[in-house]
């Protein structure tokens, strides 16, 4: 069975969109399935924001194939890690947990580099080119050490 791991923002356009193609280019497409989604919906059906994807295809990923979609409360038992980008996207997802079990796959994702920080990845939406480059390359430093650490445990 495949692993799968949910990277969660608030509309789906720019942080994890982002977090997904980055994560999925480090794994086996065979044992991992990595996806993304918006506490919001707002964008539902759309593209990522082209500034991601842009940024994204200057790294050498293509994340076009994506359409924004709604987290729901079926999404704890669809995967098995979920990485919210921020405080008050980690709290949202929360929220609608119901177990125990549900709470503990959820976590802030730069909490990888620097474990309980609780750092966040800042929404580059209002920004410059420049703030989705910065976002890049966070979580491509805490999606390398996920994707490593995920290695040695399988």
């Amino acid at each position: 069975m495949k692993t799968k791991i949910l990277m969660v923002c608030l509309g789906n356009i720019c942080r994890s969109p982002l977090a997904e193609g980055i994560l999925a280019s480090k794994l086996d497409p065979k044992k991992y399935i990595v996806d993304s989604a918006g506490t919001a919906g707002y964008h539902v059906g759309e593209l990522p924001d082209r500034r991601s994807i842009a940024t994204a295809k200057l790294h050498g990923i293509d994340i076009t194939y994506q359409r924004c979609r709604k987290f729901t409360k079926a999404d704890f038992h669809s995967f098995d890690y979920i990485f919210a980008m921020d405080q008050s996207n980690y709290e949202n997802i929360l929220a609608l947990a119901q177990t125990n079990e549900d709470r503990k796959k959820v976590q802030l994702i730069l909490n990888q580099i620097s474990p309980n920080s609780n750092a966040e990845v800042p929404d580059p939406y209002y920004g410059g080119n420049q703030g989705f480059e910065n976002v890049y390359q966070m979580l491509d430093e805490a999606c390398t050490i996920f994707a490593k650490r995920l290695s040695q445990e399988s």
